[in-house]
Parts: C-alpha cells; sequence; structure tokens
C-alpha cells in the first residue's frame, strides 16, 4: 500500500459547538464513505479552520465519534481578504492502493469548482 492523502472542507453554518461538531462528524464521514476507507488505514488528519470559527476544536469533535488513537492537529487557516468565511479544511493521510476522492460539501464546493462534487 502508498501512502495517499484526502482533502475536504465544510462551511459552517455558525460559530458554535454543535454546528462545528455537525460539521466535522459529517464532513469526515462522508469522506470515509465516499472513498471506503478503513480506520485503521487512517494515518492522521489536518484540520484547519478560519479565524471566525472559535467555539470548538475541530479534532475534539471528531473525537466525539472515536479516532481515539488517531492523530489529529488542528491549525489555523491564514486570514486572508476575501476568502470564504467558517470554513474547516482537512487533509486525511492513509494507506490505500487507489486514489482518493475528495469531498467539498455544501457552499464549500465552490472553493473546488474544477472538481465533480456532486
Amino acid at each position: 500500500m502508498s501512502v495517499m492523502a484526502v482533502r475536504g472542507a465544510i462551511q459552517i453554518e455558525k460559530n458554535d459547538k454543535q454546528s462545528i461538531s455537525d460539521g466535522v462528524v459529517k464532513l469526515i464521514t462522508t469522506i470515509i464513505e465516499k472513498n471506503k476507507l478503513l480506520s485503521k488505514n487512517i494515518i492522521s488528519i489536518m484540520f484547519s479552520q478560519t479565524i471566525d470559527l472559535d467555539a470548538m476544536n475541530p479534532a475534539a469533535a471528531l473525537r466525539t465519534i472515536g479516532f481515539k488513537n488517531t492523530p489529529l492537529f488542528c491549525t489555523q487557516e491564514p486570514n486572508v481578504q476575501g476568502s470564504m468565511e467558517q470554513v474547516i479544511r482537512v487533509l486525511i493521510s492513509v494507506e490505500s492502493k487507489v486514489s482518493l476522492s475528495p469531498v467539498y460539501l455544501g457552499e464549500a464546493r465552490s472553493l473546488r469548482l474544477d472538481l465533480d462534487n456532486k
């Protein structure tokens, strides 16, 4: 198997714990389902979030559904003028034999118009 990576993003409706948690869980479970990933093959998960999302750490949100032994890392997205607000991005490193499909949900689809985000 090779080490591969898959990206994704979601725009969060409100800066509160429930909205962030729901968004993170939806994003990660969608990536896992779409790419048929096995948790044992996930090496690590890295999150970034825009400066306006500070009610909850995305890693803490993901830990609510497991991932207790998976290395998780969070960082703040650069504060670039005109960029989309309230966005959580993710980069998942995984052992895989096949190429992986990125997942951009909701309004975050506009971040990657070059992808087929259906």
